[in-house]
């Protein structure tokens, strides 16, 4: 039976993409992979990562990247899809994609509700039926089992790629992207209102928010 993982990058930041990643494998190949050291994304360093990511796409029989850039977390967010089931209906795109064609398939979710039958039921609304598949949602997959692991390799990886882009994009360097990184936040406050036009801040996010209400203030101020 092929296993398929599916993991997450980048849910909480203020700056940048969400990045999920869906890694078909054989029984076989996860053993291997296991031996050659893939785990969670978060316990390696950044050159691990990077050349397991390589092996991951060579030996997966398919893998799928989705990038969620922060326009539509906005948007979906102001519309009422949370950033949870926002997720689960990206994670179904995934299953959708993966499936087709194969069977059986387990695939195996790291859920990212504290509510995992809750989320489940959600993301099942979004999964083409008549599939030949079963499906474990459960939390710390990413640890648990090596193919969730190789998936957060491969969404690591990506969003640290379209981090560099946005960087190189702008000339600024914002740090991770994450509130809780000075650098980000002290971009937030000097730079991010003259970036807005890119589409790269979560503006639904309350780092952004309570920045625009200063600055909307300290103008009002200096009139």
């Amino acid at each position: 039976m092929l296993r398929l993982g599916i993991d997450d990058s980048g849910r909480g930041p203020v700056i940048g993409p969400m990045v999920l990643a869906g890694v078909l494998v054989s029984a076989e190949v996860e053993k291997k992979w296991k031996k050659a050291g893939v785990k969670d994304s978060k316990q390696l360093s950044k050159s691990r990562r990077q050349r397991l990511a390589e092996k991951i796409k060579a030996e997966a029989v398919a893998y799928e990247i989705v990038i969620v850039e922060p326009r539509e977390i906005d948007t979906r967010w102001r519309a009422g899809t949370n950033l949870n089931k926002l997720e689960a209906i990206k994670t179904a795109k995934i299953i959708n994609a993966l499936s087709k064609g194969f069977g059986p398939i387990e695939v195996i979710v790291d859920c990212p509700s504290n509510n995992i039958k809750s989320w489940q039921n959600y993301m099942m609304k979004y999964v083409d039926k008549n599939q030949d598949i079963s499906i474990l949602c459960e939390h710390k997959a990413d640890v648990k089992h090596v193919v969730c692991s190789a998936a957060s390799i491969l969404a690591k990886v990506t969003r640290d790629a379209e981090i560099e882009k946005i960087k190189k994009l702008i000339g600024v360097d914002f740090g991770s992207g994450y509130s809780s990184d000075p650098i980000t936040r002290k971009f937030i406050e000097n730079h991010a209102h003259k970036h807005k036009k890119h589409g790269i801040v979560r503006e639904t996010w309350r780092t952004w928010q309570e920045q625009e209400t200063k600055r909307r203030q300290k103008k009002l101020t200096d009139f």
